[in-house]
C-alpha cells in the first residue's frame, strides 16, 4: 500500500508566489502532475486548504460567480480519495466549507465535526479496500482549539468536539475490521520528537497522546507546518508535511504475514518539482479558470496609495529589539478603527517590508490572515503579564551579552508571530533580568502612569483575543466589542485615506541588554 499525503496547502494551487509575483515550485497542480496513482495507492489530505493565498481570498468573496472551487479542482486533479478539515477551513463560515465540499470528488471524513446544516456529507470513518484486497480503515479529526479560535457565528451550523474521545471510539470500531488503520489528524506533536520533552501544556496538539493511547498503524498529522519524515511512537508511525504544497509525504506500508510483527512502513518527504509537460496539460484542461486568475492578478495590482518612505524588510530579532514600522501601521489602523487606549499586533514569520507605492498585493503580502479585531477590557497587571510573555522572545547570554530568539518561539514550530508590538504605551524590557520579570517601565505614551485600580481598553486580533500564543491573561479579559471587518480590508482603507502614509510613532519602546 502507498499513501500520498498533503496537509496545510493553504490555497496554493498554482506554482506562484503572489506576494512577490514570482514563480515557485509549489501548488496542487504541480503536485498532481508528478504523482503516480494506482489501485493500491491512497491520496489523502489533512485540511487547511481554504486560507492562505490571494487566489482564495478573491474567490471566497466572489464564489457565487463561479461553478467551481479552485482548491477542489486541484485536489480532484490529484485523484484525492479522502480529506478532512483544518482549523483555518472554518475561518470563512459554513457556506465556504459547503461550497468546497460540493465540488470535491473525494469523501470528507471527520469524527469530531458534526454537520448541523446537512450539506457536507461527513463520514466518521471509511473502510477502503485496495486492489490487492487490503482493507484500510480511515478516520480523521481536527484540533479542538477550533472552538477557542473561531468566531461563534462560523460554528452555528457545524460543531467541533474534543478529538481524543472521538478518535478513540473510531479506533475501537475499526481495529478488528481492517488490515491497516489510519488516522488523519489536523493537529501536531506536543513533544520534542528527539527528547520527548513536553512542549506545551495545552490540548492544541495531541499527536503523541494519540500514538501512545491508541493503536493506529499510521497517524498523518498537520497544523504545525513541521516537516516530519517519519517517527514511531508505541508502534504507530507518524508523519507531517510542511505547509503551502511545497512537499508531500510519500509512505509505503507492507502488511506482515504474521500480524504480531507489526506493519512495515517507510516514508519520505518529496519536494514539488517545477512545472512540466503534464502540468501544462493540466493547465490547459483547466483553462476555464483563466478568467478567475486574470481577475485576481488585476485586483492584486490595483494601486491603493503610498508611503512617505518605503519600509525595508524587517529582520525578526533586530525588529523585536528596536520596534517595527510595519507593526506601527497595523496598530494605528486598529486604534483608529476602535478608539481603544492601547493596541497590540504581531508580524508574520518572514521578514517583510512595504514598497513606497502600494498595491493590494503588497497589503496581502504583509498581512496574510483574515483576522478581525476585538477590544478587551484590561488592567495594568494584565498588560504587564502580556508584555512579560513577549519579553520571553529573547534569550540573553549574561556572559557574552548576546541576544538570540528563544527556542520557546522556534520549537516545535517557528512562532515569531507570537511576539507582540504595542502602541499607546511607553515600555522597557531589561533582558538582563529573569524571564517573567523583565518589564521595568510601563506607562502611557504621554508619560502618564497607569493606575493599579483602573481598567483600560486594548485592541488586538481575534486570534490573540482568545489568549492563544501564551496570552491567556488577555483571553481571560472581558470583550468590550468586536468588528467583522478583516484587517487586510482595514489596512487598504487606511492607506487610501492617509496617502502618503508618514512614518508612524505610536509607542516608546526600549530594550536594555
Amino acid at each position: 500500500m502507498r499513501i500520498i499525503f498533503t496537509s496545510d496547502t493553504h490555497g496554493h494551487l498554482f506554482p506562484i508566489n503572489y506576494a512577490k509575483d514570482k514563480a515557485e515550485k509549489s501548488g496542487l497542480f504541480c503536485l498532481a502532475s508528478q504523482i503516480e496513482k494506482d489501485g493500491n495507492t491512497l491520496v489523502l489530505d489533512g485540511g487547511d486548504s481554504l486560507q492562505g493565498t490571494p487566489l482564495l481570498s478573491y474567490y471566497l468573496e466572489h464564489k457565487d460567480e463561479y461553478d467551481f472551487n479552485p482548491m477542489a479542482e486541484g485536489f480532484n486533479a490529484m485523484g484525492l480519495d479522502y480529506y478532512t478539515l483544518g482549523n483555518h477551513d472554518f475561518n470563512f463560515g459554513y457556506e465556504a466549507i459547503a461550497d468546497y465540499a460540493k465540488y470535491m470528488k473525494a469523501q470528507l471524513i471527520s469524527c469530531n465535526v458534526t454537520d448541523l446544516g446537512g450539506e457536507l456529507d461527513i463520514k466518521k470513518n471509511v473502510i477502503h479496500t485496495l486492489e490487492d484486497g487490503t482493507r484500510v480503515g480511515i478516520t480523521a479529526a481536527v484540533t479542538g482549539f477550533v472552538n477557542v479560535w473561531e468566531a461563534k457565528e462560523h460554528l452555528e451550523k457545524i460543531t467541533v468536539s474534543e478529538p481524543l474521545p472521538a478518535i478513540k471510539e473510531q479506533y475501537e470500531y475499526l481495529k478488528d475490521k481492517c488490515d491497516i488503520t489510519v488516522c488523519i489528524y489536523h493537529g501536531g506533536f506536543e513533544e520534542d520528537l528527539q527528547t520527548g520533552r513536553l512542549l506545551s501544556q495545552t490540548a492544541e496538539n495531541q499527536a503523541c497522546r494519540i500514538m501512545r493511547e491508541m493503536g493506529f498503524d499510521i497517524l498523518l498529522t498537520g497544523h504545525q507546518h513541521i516537516p516530519v519524515e517519519g517517527v514511531t511512537i508505541e508502534g504507530t508511525y507518524g508523519v507531517q508535511p510542511p505547509s503551502n504544497a511545497l512537499k508531500y509525504c510519500y509512505l509505503e506500508a507492507k502488511t506482515p504475514v504474521n500480524k504480531a510483527e507489526g506493519l512495515g512502513v517507510t516514508s519520505s518527504l518529496v519536494s514539488v518539482k517545477e512545472p512540466d509537460e503534464r502540468y501544462e496539460e493540466l493547465a490547459k484542461e483547466h483553462s476555464f479558470m483563466n478568467e478567475l486568475t486574470d481577475k485576481v492578478q488585476t485586483w492584486l495590482d490595483e494601486p491603493i496609495g503610498s508611503l512617505a518612505e518605503a519600509i525595508a524588510p524587517e529582520p525578526k530579532l533586530e525588529t523585536a529589539l528596536s520596534g517595527s514600522k510595519v507593526a506601527s501601521i497595523f496598530n494605528q489602523v486598529q486604534l483608529e478603527k476602535t478608539g481603544a487606549d492601547f493596541s497590540c499586533t504581531s508580524l508574520a514569520n518572514d521578514p517583510l517590508g512595504l514598497k513606497k507605492d502600494i498595491t493590494v498585493r503588497d497589503v496581502l503580502g504583509i498581512y496574510q490572515f483574515a483576522n478581525t479585531i476585538e477590544v478587551k477590557e484590561v488592567t495594568k497587571a494584565v498588560l504587564k503579564q502580556a508584555l512579560e510573555r513577549s519579553a520571553e522572545y529573547f534569550d540573553y547570554n549574561a556572559k557574552t551579552g548576546e541576544v538570540k530568539v528563544s527556542n520557546i518561539f522556534l520549537q516545535p514550530k517557528v512562532e515569531h508571530y507570537n511576539y507582540d508590538y504595542y502602541a499607546g504605551l511607553e515600555y522597557t524590557f531589561d533582558l538582563r533580568r529573569p524571564v517573567g520579570d523583565r518589564v521595568v517601565t510601563l506607562r502611557k505614551i504621554d508619560g502618564t502612569e497607569l493606575s493599579d485600580t483602573e481598567t483600560y481598553t486594548l485592541v488586538t486580533s481575534n486570534y490573540r483575543a482568545t489568549g492563544t500564543g501564551g496570552y491567556q491573561c488577555i483571553g481571560n479579559c472581558k470583550t468590550i466589542r468586536s468588528t467583522t471587518d478583516e484587517m487586510p480590508d482595514l489596512l487598504i482603507d487606511f492607506i487610501r485615506r492617509h496617502t502618503p502614509v508618514p512614518e508612524i510613532h505610536n509607542s516608546k519602546f526600549t530594550c536594555i541588554r
